[in-house]
């Protein structure tokens, strides 16, 4: 078979627009680098003693990675191809507990308009198959945010002083056990 007939019925074979893909693709990068992110949170969580903390980030950390994993089989199935990023940049030291909280919800937020961007996309070139798998995300990354918020209002309802930092790391296990009983 020729070069160009493959190519044409590998064409003819997607269901995925390219410019869906790649927006696709871009959102398995920013899925990753949450990933990434929140393990090396963890990591420094359990190296300081914020043994509840950790957890609550490592267990979000593998949530993410299905979430990236979850988009990789969505586009394979759909005639594209997901490809695996390079995660490079991610931070290992942070300055405090609560710095790890602000990052988690800035990032989220920025998670939250990528997704957006890809479903008013969807929407706009009337892709509704990948519209309505997108709709998992939406909702999801309403969870995250939540999640995000709450953790860091513990820091200003409890304060850092005295017992305020074991207090809070207590209060984290409670976020991430009711957000296991949640999935």
């Amino acid at each position: 078979m020729k070069t160009k007939e493959k190519k044409e019925i590998v064409t003819l074979q997607r269901s995925l627009l390219h410019d869906t893909e790649e927006m696709l693709n871009k959102q398995i990068e920013m899925e990753g680098i949450s990933s990434a992110s929140y393990l090396s949170m963890a990591s420094w969580c359990d190296m300081m003693g914020y043994n509840n903390a950790a957890k609550l980030l490592y267990t979000h950390a593998e949530e993410e990675r299905q979430h990236m994993l979850k988009l990789f089989h969505y586009i394979n199935e759909a005639g594209g191809l997901a490809i695996q990023p390079e995660i490079t940049g991610i931070k290992h030291h942070f300055n405090s507990l609560k710095e790890i909280f602000q990052l988690t919800l800035e990032h989220e937020i920025q998670v939250t308009k990528s997704i957006n961007i890809i479903v008013d996309h969807c929407f706009g070139v009337k892709d509704f198959a990948t519209f309505s798998f997108m709709q998992w995300y939406v909702t999801e990354q309403r969870e995250e945010e939540t999640l995000a918020r709450r953790a860091l209002e513990l820091f200003d309802i409890i304060g850092e002083e005295g017992i305020g930092l074991w207090t809070i790391d207590q209060e984290l296990g409670k976020l991430h056990d009711a957000s296991a009983d949640a999935q």
